[in-house]
């Protein structure tokens, strides 16, 4: 199959492009993603297939969405963020475009681009971790995609952690993203600067802010690459949360590559030396099995868009 276009459904933005057999991005567009209203989202994500599918050769859409995918890559069971409640959106947008079209998982869709041209092309088993506002995950297994009995495999961000802990977005308590990703990074030096600490103050001060309601996860990474000591201790946190919750899932998985990407991993070695210690002080066995490598993911924004372009290649799995 030659070219096809990958779709990443944001909570606010619609991403479109056409990808060619290699994984290079030949054109690209975009819409506001109108996220209380089903119908509004479908015709957005048709007027963008449909603006590249009329300047490109185009065989098949491939749509990346965040939430719970029906294993035949058909329908949004559940989306957090978006309207979508048992919506067939691959048959009403294949009805309006007239091609194929098939819908994955954004995290899942974002781990298969960094497996097919990314960080782990050359692995056959390999962990895909997002650190954004929550925690995605995709996971694949002898160069196939987990995606469970029901579609709904690989949600890592939501494995408890801490029982009993803090709320999550999914109902439940003590969920790895909320002490593992960029949610918990603003919460917690949020925290530090209500405090009045003195520490906290001067990382405040690094990001150009007085109100700690102001504080960002970028700014906290910003201050920490200028030698924050606050900073670099939030970050330094969160990389061992990052770490224990990898060894969990190394055990799990057994994977050859952990890929982290997201926008906290823009911190880098401030990230992830801390998680590698967390990682190998937890990993069971660890004198007596072989270790995964780390690595950065390398498609940044783009991989969820790649991988859902390429994965329209690829045909549904018959149940």
């Amino acid at each position: 199959m030659g070219l096809t276009i990958g779709i990443d459904v944001g909570g606010t933005k619609i991403a479109a492009g056409v990808v060619d057999a290699d994984g290079t991005i030949g054109a690209r567009t975009h819409r506001d993603t109108p996220a209380d209203s089903v119908d509004a989202t479908a015709a957005a994500i048709v007027d963008a297939a449909a603006e590249l599918i009329a300047a490109h050769e185009v065989e098949a859409v491939g749509i990346g969405a965040a939430g719970f995918v029906s294993s035949d890559r058909s329908t949004v069971l559940f989306a957090p963020n978006l309207a979508w409640r048992d919506e067939p959106l691959g048959a009403r947008v294949a009805e309006q475009l007239k091609i194929p079209v098939v819908v994955e998982n954004d995290a899942n869709a974002a781990a298969w681009g960094e497996f097919a041209f990314g960080a782990a092309r050359d692995a056959e088993h390999m962990v895909c971790i997002t650190v954004g506002t929550g925690i995605g995950g995709g996971v694949v297994i002898d160069g196939e995609l987990l995606r469970g009995a029901h579609g709904v495999a690989a949600e890592l961000g939501h494995m408890r952690v801490v029982p009993g802990g803090h709320r999550c977005g999914c109902g439940a308590r003590g969920c790895w993203e909320q002490y593992a990703s960029g949610r918990a990074l603003v919460r917690e030096g949020r925290a530090q600067a209500e405090s009045g600490s003195l520490a906290a103050a001067q990382m405040l001060s690094v990001g150009g802010i007085t109100d700690p309601a102001e504080l960002t996860g970028p700014m906290i990474t910003e201050a920490a690459a200028a030698g924050d000591p606050c900073a670099m201790e939030l970050l330094e946190d969160l990389g061992r949360w990052l770490g224990e919750g990898l060894a969990s899932i190394a055990t799990l998985f057994d994977p050859t590559t952990i890929v982290i990407g997201g926008g906290v991993s823009a911190a880098k070695e401030l990230l992830m030396k801390s998680a590698q210690v967390a990682f190998e002080k937890n990993l069971p066995a660890k004198a007596n099995r072989p270790h995964p490598s780390f690595g950065l993911a390398q498609l940044g924004n783009d991989a969820g868009m790649i991988g859902a372009a390429d994965l329209a290649r690829r045909p549904v799995p018959v149940k």
